[in-house]
């Protein structure tokens, strides 16, 4: 089953509180994905928006979390977490890709706030965590050569699948030279992209999940 996420608010702001979860049920194959780009707009000072996506993904079964870009706008303040818990014998392929400002509007983030917690579990215990959290000017930020050299987007790929193994030399023909991809353990493969924008960002990415999820996508990143 492919199932599209609306977000009916058309953005998120300061005071939102957006939460959803899901379950890929044993034996099945669920892919979750969302209608355009996320977008995080400019936040009064305060309460920031917050975003809690919960799925479960049941013995034997598949999870693919395939949602397209989250947008940051100048003044956003924006607090998200993705919880995925895998049974024993499951597997999931996600990525969560960001873009740091519209560079064709010349946006720059003078002035952000934004905390992003990604954790995956396996039969209850963590296998995989990564924590963002900024404060401040992130494009000068991002502009420090040992950071992101000006990057204007990046992606994180996760697949955690019994065959993650074989899947790292493939992968990391396709990259460019400003991603790569390890192998954490046996079973979990991870990718980081950087990009000088939002276009570059989709070009490098969409190969890797494609090849990823077994030759296909879904139809709203064709759009």
């Amino acid at each position: 089953m492919d199932a599209v996420l609306l977000n009916t608010a058309g953005g998120i702001t300061g005071g939102d509180a957006f939460r959803f979860s899901g379950t890929a049920a044993e034996g099945t194959t669920l892919t979750l994905t969302t209608q355009a780009c996320e977008r995080a707009y400019r936040a009064q000072p305060g309460p920031s928006g917050h975003v809690i996506n919960q799925l479960r993904v049941d013995s034997g079964a598949r999870l693919n979390w395939l949602p397209q870009e989250t947008i940051l706008f100048n003044g956003s303040a924006l607090e998200r977490r993705l919880i995925i818990d895998l049974a024993p014998t499951s597997s999931a392929l996600m990525v969560e890709p960001l873009v740091f400002g519209r560079a064709a509007m010349g946006e720059t983030l003078a002035d952000i706030r934004l905390h992003d917690r990604i954790e995956i579990r396996r039969n209850g215990l963590p296998v995989f965590l990564d924590a963002t959290r900024f404060a401040g000017d992130l494009t000068t930020h991002l502009s420090k050569p040992h950071i992101a050299d000006g990057a204007g987007a990046m992606a994180l790929v996760v697949f955690a699948s019994s065959t993650a193994a074989g899947h790292l030399r493939p992968v990391r023909q396709m990259l460019p030279d400003n991603a790569g991809a390890t192998l954490i353990q046996d079973d979990l493969l991870v990718v980081r992209m950087l990009a000088d924008n939002s276009f570059a960002l989709r070009q490098a990415l969409m190969p890797v999940l494609h090849h990823l999820n077994n030759s296909s996508l879904p139809r709203c990143w064709m759009i």
